[in-house]
């Protein structure tokens, strides 16, 4: 599959004309910012609706400190009104992502300002295949989940810099490694920190029906539950993702205008050879990371190690928690360890001064990412706290129930479901902590196991992640692209990210079908499909 950009501009079929029509559609609405505000006000005035009316949801598996029901709450009353003026500091401080990015882009900064990215980035250009290079992205991406939001924060404006250079549109490396990280979520050659935290979830649901699921008990979904499926999914998501990037993306957002670029990110686009003594401090780069990596493992790998956890030794997993929890702080303390010692020798960086003017930079490019976030922290804050989202994530397992099927066609209408609930409740836990209860003893019920019925739900979690502003990475996205054209709207990255979405459905749908009820292949070790009822 070539990667060399269509130059060709035949006549747009029906699916390119649907594409700018929702990019049409989407670019009328205002400015991210003020979207967000207005999504938060419209939340607001739904919950005055829906209070007054009391629309009101049994919870489906409270536990003892769980409400038995959600009720939608008004913001639109006093007490609305008090808990918004208390919470809007908080609501913006303890954004879960706002912390992760901005620490990580100190450490990234350092990297960048002494030059380490570009000198990597032409390195890896200039000797490496182009065909593969959009490839090599998307699955970089899918892989990227293993070290939870590496790739948001690194991965997806690195690609968007990698195809600058060699003259492709940037924002079409954007999408491809957004594709990968966000749309690819679920899929991975390693176990990752979801894994098991989806397992537990999977596991509590499974004992309300049989009581041989529980933790610790020899029928307990495991954190390798879907191991199987999701490697093999890696290599369908590369595959996907690659195709639509080159056969629908990048020929829709066609040769890149750089008019509306921020000029400072245009900086980046070096296709020149590597000087002596940037290889030479590349490999001055090289022997630092190895010797970051090897104080890792000697903090890691030791049952002594810093890295792990004395009080959890069922699972390596559980064991490496502590590591797995400090990918932020290692991507901080490598990339400026690394990029220190890039700098000193290429003489960038020359003293603390130099460090601290590179994260000052670093965090002056953030501008509009830390306003996008704090409407964005103020919309979801508010669907948390007047429980839109659970009502209508119930509302809709109650309808799938309804349809009372029981053959392997159940499972469309299941990850259509979970797709649906996704677009409004981005975070994988907390959708499935909500959902599971429901639809694991539903399927269970027509003897299917909570193994595959959990692989289906990841299938249904990850595809619309790119086109949901719900998700908590979506401004960060938002304000990566806006480096490259100030005037990008909302409507143009959801156009430009639907196509993914949609290839990533219909395949990974298929491959499901296939995997499991076509060749009967387990979803992971050990596990089986069907189960007595």
């Amino acid at each position: 599959m070539s990667d060399a950009p269509n130059q060709d501009r035949p006549r747009k079929g029906a699916f390119a004309r649907f594409l700018d029509v929702i990019e049409w559609l989407g670019n009328l609405l205002p400015h991210p910012v003020t979207l967000f505000a207005l999504f938060a006000f419209g939340t607001a005035l739904i919950s005055a609706v829906a209070a007054h009316y009391g629309m009101t949801v049994d919870h489906p598996n409270p536990g003892p400190e769980d409400p038995a029901s959600f009720q939608a709450t008004s913001l639109m009353n006093t007490e609305g009104l008090r808990w918004l003026g208390t919470h809007l500091v908080t609501n913006f401080t303890g954004f879960a992502p706002l912390g992760t990015v901005l620490v990580a882009m100190l450490g990234v900064g350092i990297a960048e300002r002494s030059g380490l990215l570009s000198a990597a980035i032409r390195g890896l250009v200039l000797g490496a295949p182009s065909t593969l290079l959009t490839a090599a992205i998307v699955f970089a991406g899918v892989l990227s989940n293993t070290a939870s939001e590496m790739g948001y924060v690194v991965l997806i404006p690195l690609a968007a810099v990698v195809f600058h250079s060699v003259g492709r549109n940037p924002l079409v490396g954007l999408a491809a490694a957004f594709a990968g990280v966000s749309g690819g979520y679920s899929a991975n050659l390693l176990i990752g920190t979801v894994d098991p935290l989806l397992a537990g979830i999977t596991t509590e649901a499974a004992e309300m029906i049989n009581a041989d699921y529980a933790k610790g008990g020899l029928k307990e979904v495991s954190a390798t539950a879907n191991w199987y499926f999701m490697a093999v999914s890696t290599f369908l998501i590369t595959i996907v993702g690659t195709f639509v990037t080159t056969r629908i993306v990048e020929p829709k957002l066609g040769a890149y205008d750089d008019s509306n670029a921020d000029k400072e990110a245009l900086g980046s686009k070096d296709s020149s050879e590597l000087t002596q003594i940037e290889k030479r401090g590349l490999k001055v780069a090289a022997l630092a990371s190895l010797g970051f990596v090897g104080l890792i493992c000697f903090l890691a790998v030791p049952s002594w190690g810093w890295m792990r956890d004395p009080n959890y030794n069922e699972s390596v997993i559980q064991d490496l928690r502590p590591l797995l929890k400090s990918v932020v702080a290692l991507i901080f303390v490598g990339f400026g360890l690394v990029g220190f010692a890039y700098g000193r020798v290429v003489g960038t960086i020359r003293n603390d001064r130099d460090v601290i003017d590179a994260m000052g930079k670093a965090m002056g490019t953030m501008g509009l990412y830390l306003v996008l976030v704090f409407f964005a922290a103020q919309m979801v804050e508010i669907f948390k706290y007047t429980q839109l989202g659970p009502i209508v994530a119930v509302h809709g397992s109650d309808w799938l129930n309804r349809m009372e099927m029981n053959g392997p066609g159940i499972f469309i209408p299941f990850i259509l479901m979970c797709c649906f609930v996704n677009l409004m409740i981005g975070s994988a836990s907390a959708q499935w902590s909500m959902t599971a209860p429901i639809f694991v003893p539903m399927l269970m019920r027509v003897g299917y196991s909570p193994e595959v019925i959990q692989a289906a739900y990841r299938i249904g979690d990850s595809t619309t992640n790119t086109i949901t502003p719900m998700m908590s990475y979506f401004g960060l996205i938002l304000a990566f692209a806006h480096r490259y054209d100030k005037n990008l709207g909302i409507g143009t990255l959801v156009a430009t990210m639907l196509p993914y979405s949609i290839c990533f459905l219909l395949g990974w749908v298929a491959l499901f079908y296939l995997w499991v009820f076509g060749l009967g292949l387990p979803v992971g070790p050990g596990v089986v499909t069907r189960i007595p009822i």
